[in-house]
């Protein structure tokens, strides 16, 4: 296969114009690592290989890109890369470029979405669905789980914030409770808050 242009593009890149008609999207690197030049000759090994390192390197900069927009774990950003068009080995190989670096850290992680979902009023079951969607490995559940306030102290918070320092009524009762366990708090938990609450009047 032979290379018939090098034309320069936005952002660093080139885009290699091949005599079979197809055409590659590559950084300086590439060019550099295979000493690409207008007019040669590759061999199909070799063509591989160029389409290979050129997959890495889109996969690697749209990771940046997408790891630099808002916090996700290394399974969000490799499903992500995914649907973007990146091969599940490109795409891997990405998240864990970017987890070499110290651009994602899924402990750490962890604990922000444990401290964001906890902060409004979310119980434990929503706290490990929430670890559970984002693809994080329960090794790290532990760790980031125990930095949530038991669910007595969210619970009383919570009816703080509703009640306002009256007694619900029976209808009202029944759709706090409603509420919380959609918000994953255990039957138990509720009962025993909602008693003691209603205790204080």
């Amino acid at each position: 296969m032979r290379l018939l242009e090098i034309a320069p593009r936005a952002g660093g890149r080139f885009r290699l114009s091949f005599d079979d008609g197809s055409r590659l999207t590559a950084t300086e690197n590439e060019l550099v690592r295979f000493g690409l030049h207008a007019g040669m000759d590759l061999s199909d090994a070799e063509a591989e290989n160029l389409r290979a390192a050129c997959a890495e390197s889109a996969a690697r900069e749209r990771a940046a890109r997408l790891a630099a927009a808002r916090p996700l774990s290394k399974t969000e950003l490799k499903r992500k890369l995914i649907r973007k068009g990146q091969s599940a080995s490109a795409a891997g190989a990405a998240a864990d470029w970017l987890e070499s670096l110290g651009a994602l850290d899924d402990r750490a992680y962890a604990s922000e979405v444990v401290r964001h979902y906890a902060g409004r009023f979310y119980g434990p079951m929503k706290l490990r669905d929430e670890l559970r969607k984002r693809g994080i490995d329960r090794s790290l559940w532990g760790e980031a789980l125990a930095q949530a306030p038991e669910p007595s102290e969210t619970l009383r918070a919570y009816f703080d914030a509703r009640l306002r320092g009256r007694a619900p009524s029976p209808e009202e009762r029944r759709r706090l409770a409603d509420t919380l366990r959609r918000r994953g708090f255990a039957w138990e938990d509720i009962a025993g808050i909602l008693g003691e609450w209603e205790e204080s009047f």
